[in-house]
C-alpha cells in the first residue's frame, strides 16, 4: 500500500514501512525504513528531525533556511553543489560546465500496476496489482526533471526503486553518475555485508562494520562479477541468522555496479546503489531521457534468514517469468568435464545412453562442436556445426538422444568471437577495442561490441538458426571473460563512455528476443561460472551456473553465499569426478550429491569410466532427488551454522563448534516435508556428539525424522579391517579388493517422532560418530567432508 498525508508518502508492505516527506525546501527527506509502524495524521512529525541552527563549519541551504545543512539531512536523493558533500545520487555537468543540480518536489501520482522499462528488465506483477508512486522532482535552474520510482510488492515485503532523468534544458548535458537507490539512516552501527571472491571461489561472505568514512562494494569487469556481487546486505549489532534487523539490497542490472556505505561527520549513514560511475558517462541529448537499474530493497527483524525467505519469493514470483517460472528442472548431465573439446557423436551417444542407464533426464553437449574448435583459441562466432565431430549435425545428433528417451541441450558462447575465426576476419569491427592499439585479451577471445544493432542482429539470427535447428530443450549461454579497453568503433569519442551500459542493453535485447521466441527452452546462464549472477539475467533465465568450481567443499561455502540473496532453484549445482578437476581434492560422491541436491542438481562426469559401485549409488542419488525435487528446487531454504561462523574453522576444539561445519533446511510451502542437510570439514579425533536442528516447520506438528540407510566400503576403513579380520588382508591387494566387493560396512541409522517445535529449538542429537573406539550400526561414519540427508514427513 502507498498513501500520502500531509505531503509524507508512507510505503507499506506486509511487515516494514518506508516513509520519505517533502521539506519547506522542497527537497525529500527519509524519515523511517524499518519494521512497520503504524503512521497517521498528527504523529508525521515524530520522524521529522529538528533543527534550529546549522553545524558549524557548514554550509546552508539559502538564506531562508539558515538552521538547514543537507550535509546533515537523511536524503531521498542527493546531488552536489548545495551542502551536500557526501556520495551522491546524480551528477551531472550542464552545458555551462556546472556541477551542481537541485532537484525540487513538483508533483506525485499513486497508481497501479507496472510498465516495463524501455531499455532494461525489471520485476513484475502478473496480476497489476503493485502498487506505483511516482515523485517529480525538477531542477529549474537548468530545466532538468528526475522521476523517482517506487514500487511495493506487499506479499514480499520488497521495495523496489528506479530513476529516469528527463532533459528538457534545451541543450545537452552530460550526465555522469544516476543511482539507483538512497537510502539515509539515522545512526553508524551497521554491518556491511558483500559477497566477494574470483573465478571458481565466488560468494565470499565478508561482514565490515562501517563507523567511519565510506566502504565500496563494486566492480569494474564489464559484468557483475565474481570479485563483487551486487547483492548486499546493512545489519544491526549483534543480527543473526534468526534474529536481528537486516536490510537486503540488489540490482537488476548485469553490468558495472556500485554499492557504497558511508558514514559522515555526524554520525549518519548513506547507502547508495546503481551503475558504476567509474568510467561511466552519457551525452543526454534535449527531449531524452535516462533510467537507471531497478533497484530491490527488503527488511527483515528475524535476522538474516528472514530477510533471505523475502528475497527468495521476489525473485522466485517478480523477476524469474516465462514458461520454467514454476516448472520442476531436469537432471542434466553436461559433457565438459567427461571430453572438454574432445567430442564426437560416438562419444556424446556413450555418455547419454550410461546417463540414460542411472536416471539422467536431459543430456547437455557443451563446448567444442562448431566450426575448428579443438581449444579455446578458435572458431568464436563459427556457428556452424563440426561435420568431422557431428556427422550427422546437430539434429542428427539430437534425434538419437531424444530415441533414448533423454531431453537434448547445447552450449553457447554467442558474445565472444576468438581472432582466430572467420567471423573475425570478415569484420574484425565488429569487437571491443582500439583501432591500432594492443588489446588486453582474456581466454584467447574478444568481446563483440553489442552497442551495435547490427552485431545484436547477428547474434539473434545466428543462435535463431541453432536453437532451430533440432529439438533442442535446454541451452547454457556462456561468457568466458571479463572487459578491457572499452571502445566502439561504431560510437564518437564523446559517447565512449556509454560503451559499458549500452553493451549490457545490446545483451538484454538479444535475450529479450531470443527467449521471446524460444519460450520452451530452458535457458541456463554462465559467465566461467558465477562471473554474472544477478537479477538481469535472471529476469530473462530462470537459472544460472553458480562457479565452475564443483569441489563440495568449496560449493557448499559457494551456495551457502548465494542464499542470502538468491533461492536454490536459480542456482545449478553438479556432481562432478574426484580428484576434483578444479582443486584435486576428494571428497565422498555422497557429500558431492548433498551439496548439488540443494540446487538445481545435475552431473558432469565421464559415467563411461565409472565403476559399477558408483553408478549404483548415483542411481540411488538421482532416484532420491526425483523423490524430494519438489521440495529441494520450491522449499523455503533456511541457513543453520555455517563455516563462515568461526575465523578459526576446522581448527575449533570440537568438530560441533561453529566453523567446522555447514547446515541447511529446506522446507516446503505447506511445511509437511523437510530436508535437511549437514557437513563438516574435517574429523575430530574423540568427538562423539553432535545434533542437527532444523528449521521453518510447524511447531505444533509431529513429523517422522529419518536419513538414508546407507552401506559403505570397507577399503575406507584401512588397515583397521585387520582387527576383525581371521588372515592379514593388506591394504589394496587383490584379497583386500574381492573382500570389499561382497562385505559392506552397515551405516547408522535414524529413526524418530518429534514435534517441530522439538526438531527446531532442541535438535535431533544423532548417533555418535567414528572416534576410534569402535564401530558398528550405531556409529556415524563421519569422515573429513562427510555429510547426511535428513528427511521430515508430518505426521497425520
Amino acid at each position: 500500500m502507498i498513501r500520502e498525508c500531509q505531503k509524507t508518502f508512507i510505503l507499506e508492505t506486509a511487515q516494514t514501512t518506508y516513509s520519505f516527506g517533502v521539506t519547506p525546501t522542497g527537497h525529500l527527506e527519509h524519515l523511517y525504513y524499518g519494521r512497520k509502524i503504524r503512521l497517521e495524521e498528527g504523529c508525521m512529525d515524530a520522524l521529522r528531525e529538528k533543527r534550529a541552527f546549522a553545524p558549524g563549519n557548514a554550509n546552508v541551504y539559502d538564506a531562508e533556511h539558515t538552521g538547514l545543512s543537507l550535509e546533515d539531512v537523511r536524503l531521498e536523493m542527493s546531488s552536489y553543489g548545495k551542502g551536500d558533500i557526501r556520495e551522491p545520487f546524480i551528477e551531472v555537468v550542464h552545458a555551462d560546465g556546472s556541477y551542481t543540480s537541485d532537484f525540487l518536489y513538483e508533483k506525485a501520482e499513486i497508481t497501479k500496476g507496472k510498465t516495463d522499462y524501455e531499455t532494461l528488465p525489471g520485476s513484475y506483477d502478473e496480476n497489476g496489482e503493485v502498487d506505483h508512486l511516482c515523485v517529480t522532482l525538477r531542477d529549474k535552474q537548468y530545466g532538468l526533471v528526475l522521476e523517482l520510482h517506487y514500487y511495493v510488492y506487499e506479499d514480499c515485503d520488497v521495495i523496489t526503486r528506479s530513476a529516469k532523468l528527463l532533459n528538457e534544458s534545451g541543450t545537452a548535458v552530460t550526465l555522469k553518475r544516476l543511482m539507483s537507490a538512497q537510502v539515509d539512516f539515522d545512526t553508524a552501527d551497521y554491518t556491511f555485508t558483500t559477497f566477494t571472491g574470483a573465478w571458481a571461489r565466488e560468494m565470499r561472505r565478508t561482514d565490515t562494520k562501517v563507523r567511519a568514512g565510506k566502504y565500496v562494494n563494486t566492480t569494474y569487469a564489464g559484468v557483475s562479477s565474481s570479485r563483487a556481487n551486487p547483492f548486499v546486505m546493512l545489519s544491526e549489532r549483534g543480527t543473526t541468522e534468526d534474529a536481528g534487523a537486516c536490510y537486503g539490497f540488489n540490482l537488476i542490472y548485469s553490468g558495472n555496479h556500485y554499492e557504497i556505505v558511508e558514514v559522515n561527520s555526524y554520525g549518519k549513514t548513506r547507502f547508495v546503489s546503481g551503475i558504476n560511475p567509474q568510467s561511466f558517462s552519457w551525452l543526454l541529448e534535449d527531449g531524452t531521457s535516462f533510467e537507471a537499474p531497478e533497484a530491490v530493497m527488503t527488511y527483515s527483524p528475524d535476522g538474516f534468514n528472514g530477510m533471505s525467505q523475502c528475497m527468495h519469493k521476489f525473485v522466485r514470483e517478480h523477476i524469474v517469468r516465462g514458461t520454467w517460472k514454476h516448472k520442476m528442472r531436469p537432471v542434466l548431465l553436461n559433457s565438459w568435464e567427461a571430453s572438454y573439446f574432445d567430442i564426437n557423436e560416438h562419444k556424446l551417444l556413450s555418455l547419454a545412453k550410461a546417463g540414460k542407464e542411472i536416471g539422467i533426464e536431459l543430456f547437455v553437449m557443451d563446448d567444442g562442436w562448431f566450426g575448428e574448435r579443438n581449444d579455446d583459441s578458435h572458431s568464436l562466432g563459427d556457428w556452424q556445426v563440426n561435420t568431422k565431430k557431428l556427422p550427422n549435425g546437430i539434429n542428427g545428433l539430437c534425434q538419437k538422444i531424444k530415441a533414448l528417451g533423454l531431453d537434448f541441450g547445447i552450449w553457447v558462447e554467442p558474445e565472444m568471437v576468438n581472432v582466430q575465426s572467420r567471423l573475425y576476419e570478415q569484420h574484425p569491427e565488429w569487437v571491443l577495442d582500439i583501432p591500432g592499439k594492443p588489446h588486453a585479451e582474456g581466454r584467447n577471445q574478444r568481446i563483440l561490441d553489442l552497442t551495435r544493432q547490427d552485431v545484436q542482429d547477428f547474434i539473434i539470427e545466428k543462435m535463431s538458426e541453432v536453437f532451430a535447428s533440432a529439438d533442442i530443450s535446454y541451452v547454457k549461454w556462456d561468457m568466458n571473460r571479463i572487459f578491457s579497453d572499452y571502445y566502439s568503433r561504431a560510437l564518437p569519442a564523446e559517447r565512449q563512455g556509454e560503451v559499458s551500459h549500452r553493451y549490457v542493453m545490446g545483451l538484454y535485447r538479444c535475450m529479450k528476443e531470443l527467449t521471446e521466441c524460444f519460450p520452451e527452452i530452458l535457458f541456463e546462464g554462465c559467465a566461467s561460472g558465477g562471473n554474472r549472477f544477478d537479477l538481469g539475467i535472471l529476469s530473462y533465465f530462470p537459472q544460472i551456473w553458480a562457479s565452475d568450481d564443483t569441489d563440495a567443499l568449496c560449493r557448499a561455502e559457494i551456495q551457502n553465499g548465494y542464499s542470502y540473496g538468491y533461492p536454490m532453484s536459480t542456482v545449478s549445482a553438479h556432481v562432478s569426478s574426484c580428484p576434483n578437476h578444479q582443486t584435486l581434492r576428494i571428497t565422498p560422491l555422497e557429500t558431492r550429491f548433498h551439496v548439488a541436491a540443494f540446487g538445481v542438481c545435475g552431473y558432469e562426469c565421464n559415467l563411461c569410466d565409472m565403476k559399477k559401485e558408483e553408478l549404483e549409488a548415483i542411481r540411488a542419488q538421482i532416484a532420491l532427488y526425483k523423490e524430494w525435487r519438489e521440495v529441494l528446487q520450491w522449499g523455503n531454504f533456511y541457513r543453520g551454522r555455517n563455516f563462515a561462523d568461526s575465523a578459526d574453522g576446522a581448527e575449533s576444539a570440537l568438530a560441533n563448534l561453529p566453523g567446522n561445519e555447514i547446515e541447511w533446511t529446506c522446507v516446503s510451502a505447506d511445511r509437511t516435508r523437510a530436508v535437511g542437510f549437514l557437513m563438516q570439514k574435517l574429523v575430530m579425533p574423540n568427538v562423539h556428539f553432535n545434533y542437527y536442528r532444523a528449521k521453518g516447520l510447524e511447531p505444533e506438528a509431529r513429523y517422522h525424522f529419518y536419513n538414508r540407510e546407507l552401506k559403505y566400503n570397507i577399503k575406507d576403513f584401512g588397515g583397521l579391517v585387520n582387527t576383525v579380520s581371521p588372515v592379514h588382508i593388506k591394504q589394496d591387494s587383490a584379497v583386500h579388493n574381492l573382500v570389499a566387493k561382497f562385505v559392506k560396512m552397515d551405516g547408522e541409522i535414524e529413526d524418530c517422532h518429534a514435534y517441530g517445535d522439538t526438531l527446531m529449538y532442541s535438535g535431533i542429537h544423532l548417533k555418535q560418530a567414528f572416534g576410534g573406539t569402535g564401530y558398528n550400526n550405531e556409529v556415524r561414519f563421519y569422515p573429513d567432508f562427510g555429510s547426511r540427508l535428513y528427511f521430515m514427513e508430518k505426521e497425520d
